[in-house]
C-alpha cells in the first residue's frame, strides 16, 4: 500500500518537537508499506530524501517548526500555513497515486492539499485531528472575527465530509468530531503514545543534575512548546510563591522555545528566581534525560476549557519515564492520572494550588515514587507507540480496501476505483 503522508511539523528524533508522524511511518513502512511525507522546509532543500526506508518530500516557503510557527503573529502565521498548503497542493498532485492519503491537523490548512489530493488521486483520506481547530484558536482569542469564525468552522465541516475516515487524539477531541457532524463509527481513538524506548526509569541523566546545581532538591521540569496555550507563567508564579516561604529544595527546569519563551525569561530574571532553570529547545533525547533527572514532570496549560481535550507528548513520555505526572487541565489527563495513580492534578490557572501539589510529593517520597511506578505500567500497557501504531496501520488498511469504496459516479459497484 502507498501511503501519502501530510504533515507541515515533521520532525524525526534527532530534532526538537514532536514525533509522531516519523514513528508511525517508519511502523508502517516495517510493516511492508511504502510512505511519502510531504513536510515543510524553511528554505529550499533537497527535494527527497529517505529517513528509515520513509521518502520525505520538503516544499520550501513555510516553517517547519511548530513552535515557531506559533511564535508569530495571527496574521502571519496563517500566511505561512496559507504558503504551506498551497505548496503541498501542488506537490500532492504531481506524486505519484496513493492508495490512501493520511494528512494530520493542526493547521487546518492541511486539508486543502489532503482533499485536492485525495479527489486527485480518486484515493480515500483519513484525517488526524491532534487539536481541536477552530475551537481551540477560537477559544484563545486568536480567531476572534465571527465571519472568519463561521468560515473555518465551514472549512472543518467540509473536511469531515471528504474524510473516509477521522482519527482523534483523545476523548475530548473525538467528541468534538462527533458534535460537528461525523458518525461515530468514521471515528477513531489513537492517542499520543509513550516512548518506551527512549524515555525509561532506567535512564542514566549523567551529570545533568551536577551540571545545573539541582543535587538533593526535588526537580519538576517541563519540555515542550512554551506558546500562549501552556502558560507557563503560573510556573513561574509558583516558583516565586516557594522562594518568597524559603522552600529551597524544589527546582523547577523548563526546556523548549515558543513564543513566549522570552517573556518567561524576563520574568524569571526580574524576580530573580534561582529556583527556575530555563533550557534550550533540542533533540527528544535531551528530554528524555531531563524527565530521568526529574522527580516529576509537569504536563501545564493555559485555563481554557478546550485544551483539555489535548493529547500532550510530554505526558505520555512522563508515564514512559516512569515520573510521577503534574497535570492542570480537568478531562481526560486529570482521569489518567488520577484512576491509575500516576501523578497528582493540580487547579488550572492557580500558582498556589501548583506549589502546594509540589511540595506534597517532595514530602511524601514513597507516594511519588509509587506514582512513578504506576505511571510507567499505565504506558506500557495503555499507550505503547507499537500498539498504537499498530491501531492507525488497521485504520489506513480498512480505509484503502476496495470493500471501503464507494463507487464511482456512474459506475456499477464493481467497478475499480483508479
Amino acid at each position: 500500500m502507498r501511503i501519502l503522508y501530510l504533515h507541515q511539523f515533521f520532525k524525526t528524533r534527532e530534532e526538537a518537537g514532536g514525533t509522531r508522524s516519523y514513528e508511525l511511518a517508519r511502523h508502517l513502512v516495517r510493516s511492508g508499506h511504502e510512505v511519502v511525507i510531504l513536510t515543510a522546509a524553511a528554505a529550499p532543500s533537497p527535494a527527497l530524501r529517505t529517513v528509515d526506508g520513509i521518502q520525505v518530500v520538503k516544499v520550501g516557503g513555510a516553517s517547519p517548526d511548530y513552535a515557531a510557527a506559533t511564535a508569530r503573529g495571527y496574521g502571519s502565521r496563517m500566511a505561512g500555513f496559507a504558503r504551506f498548503a498551497a505548496a503541498a497542493t501542488a506537490a500532492a498532485l504531481r506524486t505519484a497515486p496513493p492508495d490512501v492519503v493520511l494528512a494530520t491537523s493542526p493547521p487546518l490548512t492541511i486539508a486543502l492539499p489532503a482533499v485536492a489530493a485525495a479527489k486527485r488521486h480518486r484515493a480515500p483520506l483519513v484525517f488526524e485531528v491532534r487539536d481541536l481547530w477552530p475551537e481551540a484558536p477560537i477559544q484563545m482569542g486568536a480567531l476572534p472575527n465571527p465571519l472568519a469564525q463561521r468560515a473555518a468552522r465551514a472549512a472543518e465541516r467540509a473536511v469531515y465530509r471528504c474524510a473516509s475516515h477521522v482519527v482523534a487524539l483523545s476523548p475530548g477531541m473525538r467528541d468534538g468530531v462527533v458534535a460537528a457532524g461525523v458518525e461515530p463509527g468514521r471515528v477513531t481513538l489513537v492517542p499520543n503514545a509513550s516512548d518506551l524506548d527512549l524515555f525509561s526509569p532506567d535512564l542514566d541523566p549523567g551529570d545533568l543534575r551536577e551540571r545545573l546545581d539541582l543535587e538533593g532538591k526535588f526537580v519538576c521540569s517541563y519540555f515542550g512548546t512554551m506558546g500562549e496555550a501552556n502558560d507557563l507563567t503560573q510556573v513561574v508564579e509558583a516558583a516565586s510563591l516557594l522562594a518568597d516561604r524559603g522552600e529551597n529544595g524544589v527546582a523547577f527546569v523548563l526546556q523548549g522555545a515558543g513564543k513566549r519563551r522570552g517573556a518567561i525569561e524576563e520574568e524569571v530574571d526580574r524576580r530573580k528566581l534561582s529556583n527556575v532553570v530555563l533550557l534550550p529547545a533540542g533533540p527528544k533525547a535531551g528530554a528524555a534525560r531531563l524527565a530521568a533527572a526529574s522527580d516529576a514532570c509537569m504536563t501545564i496549560f493555559k485555563d481554557v476549557p478546550i485544551l483539555a481535550t489535548n493529547s500532550p507528548n510530554k505526558l505520555f513520555d512522563t508515564f514512559a519515564a516512569g515520573r510521577a505526572a503534574i497535570v492542570n487541565t480537568g478531562g481526560w489527563q486529570r482521569e489518567l492520572v488520577e484512576r491509575h495513580q500516576a501523578g497528582v492534578y493540580t487547579r488550572g490557572g492557580d500558582p498556589a494550588h501548583l506549589a502546594e501539589q509540589v511540595l506534597w510529593l517532595r514530602d511524601h517520597p514513597a507516594e511519588t515514587a509509587a506514582y512513578g511506578r504506576n505511571a510507567r505500567h499505565l504506558a506500557e500497557t495503555q499507550f505503547d507507540r507499537r500498539m498504537l501504531a499498530e491501531r492507525m496501520r488497521v485504520v489506513l488498511e480498512e480505509a484503502a480496501s476496495p470493500e471501503a469504496q464507494p463507487p464511482s459516479k456512474g459506475a456499477g459497484p464493481d467497478a475499480p476505483r483508479r
